[in-house]
């Protein structure tokens, strides 16, 4: 069966390219509808900042190999079930899914590999279920407590997610830093208490005594400089959760200063794996259970910047990149 993939193909390059895709008899092919891009890892892929050295995820299916070019590369996609499988149930025909795959025309995944999109929900707005799912991992690693002053770094779209997710806590103070205007507008939107510039966070926190600083602290801004700020940002026995993924870029922390005093604990956050204090009752199944509640309630509208066809995604790539129009998150629709 015949289909266009997706590939980055060399820096700052993306190709469409003719593939084939041949199920086995316990897989359903799905007709691609719309996928979402990930202005974070797709981005640090196509500015050729990412490791090849590290597989591409050894949790999900549908990506195999490492991040060496040429390389498919995605994890949001949208569409129709059009074919099944001869050990599939009937039944699974003209249901709309969502799986963890690459942009491409159509593609094949075992029924226990795809979500139903739930009524509630549109396929546009699906396409975000990683990033909420992303968002209540974080705040599951991150365990925020009743009164806690709790500040973000970055709102971008999963950082935006993390703050409507933290909002539904009784927190003291939310608070989160962005250098672009529009996007700490949203995060006021989406249940932020206050939304500071990088440079406003220090008069902000300064603010806060007995105890001084914050409680609970999220990176993610994708910036490496933006980890010193959180750390400076983090009180007395605070936590600082990173969940930012830096790619090949260095991070370098000033842990000469108040850090050790203040017994700052700096903690990495991933999606595909869970934190081994929640494994005995959490599962990822569960977490997207939680995280489709959630998504149900989001106004993805709000967050849904740009649509672009599949045949255009070289657009699509340069508006992320270049950050033209402010861009949160982009949308690959397909017809």
């Amino acid at each position: 069966m015949e289909r266009t993939s997706l590939y980055f193909t060399a820096p700052r390059t993306v190709e469409r390219r003719p593939t084939s895709v041949d199920p086995d008899p316990d897989e359903v092919v799905v007709e691609t509808r719309v996928s979402g891009i990930s202005a974070g890892t797709e981005l640090l892929i196509y500015r050729d900042e990412a490791p090849t050295d590290v597989p591409a995820d050894e949790t999900l299916d549908a990506l195999d190999g490492d991040l060496t070019y040429p390389v498919r590369y995605g994890y949001a996609a949208v569409g129709d079930v059009v074919a099944t499988g001869g050990r599939v149930a009937d039944d699974w025909l003209d249901r709309t899914v969502f799986g963890f795959n690459p942009h491409e025309t159509r593609f094949a995944a075992a029924p226990d590999a795809l979500v139903a999109v739930p009524e509630d929900v549109s396929p546009e707005a699906m396409t975000m279920a990683p990033s909420v799912e992303t968002a209540t991992s974080l705040v599951l690693d991150g365990r925020p407590r009743v009164g806690e002053r709790v500040v973000v770094f970055g709102a971008g779209v999963v950082g935006l997610c993390t703050v409507a997710r933290l909002a539904e806590f009784p927190l003291d103070r939310l608070v989160a830093v962005d250098p672009i205007a529009a996007r700490r507008e949203r995060a006021r939107d989406l249940g932020a208490d206050a939304a500071v510039g990088p440079g406003g966070i220090a008069s902000v926190v300064d603010g806060w005594d007995d105890p001084d600083g914050a409680d609970l602290v999220f990176e993610l801004s994708g910036q490496p400089e933006a980890l010193d700020a959180a750390v400076d940002a983090a009180g007395y026995d605070s936590r600082v959760v990173v969940g930012s993924w830096y790619g090949d870029k260095p991070a370098t922390l000033d842990l000469g200063t108040d850090f050790h005093r203040d017994r700052v604990s700096v903690e990495s956050s991933q999606v595909s794996t869970l934190d081994p204090e929640t494994r005995g009752r959490w599962s990822k199944p569960r977490r997207m259970d939680v995280a489709l509640d959630c998504l149900g309630r989001l106004d993805t509208e709000s967050l849904i910047s740009h649509r672009v066809p599949f045949g255009e995604a070289t657009e699509a790539y340069r508006l992320l990149d270049e950050r033209a129009d402010d861009p949160l998150q982009v949308l690959l629709t397909y017809e």
